[in-house]
């Protein structure tokens, strides 16, 4: 039976660090490798490539290091893009992955709209699996 692979897309350090013992429990019972995605923008006008580029490889690191500890095979993909969700789902296909695992973040409905919704847009457009997790969850799976 061929392994299964997730591709995890995070945003944020902190979005890292609180994945790690969630993700490599689902790992373990999935029998599934972990790709580690980040899609790299620059945040405000005044930030540079090379900083949103240095965000990215620390979003990524802290997640892969701490599942590769756990015992979980990780690794890390830094994408580039204006459209994420197509980035994403790129990346997954590309990479044969099995399911997609998002972050959802704290913001309200308004400012998804101003922003745009990532999640929605992964769904909407995805013909693998999709698990969400709430930013304020803390449960395992």
């Amino acid at each position: 039976m061929p392994k299964s692979k997730m591709l995890v897309a995070v945003s944020t350090p902190w979005a890292s660090e609180k994945l790690a013992g969630p993700l490599s429990d689902l790992a373990r019972r999935l029998h599934a490798d972990v790709l580690v995605a980040h899609v790299a923008q620059q945040h405000d006008a005044d930030e540079s490539e090379t900083d949103a580029r240095q965000r990215g490889q620390q979003t990524l690191m802290l997640l892969v290091e701490d599942l590769r500890e756990i015992g979980v095979q990780a690794d890390g993909v830094m994408l580039f893009s204006e459209n994420i969700a197509k980035a994403i789902l790129n990346t997954a296909k590309a990479r044969d992955c099995t399911m997609i695992v998002l972050g959802l973040t704290g913001r309200g409905v308004l400012k998804r709209l101003i922003a745009g919704d990532v999640p929605s847009a992964v769904i909407r457009q995805a013909d693998l699996p999709v698990l969400l997790l709430p930013a304020n969850w803390e449960g395992t799976l």
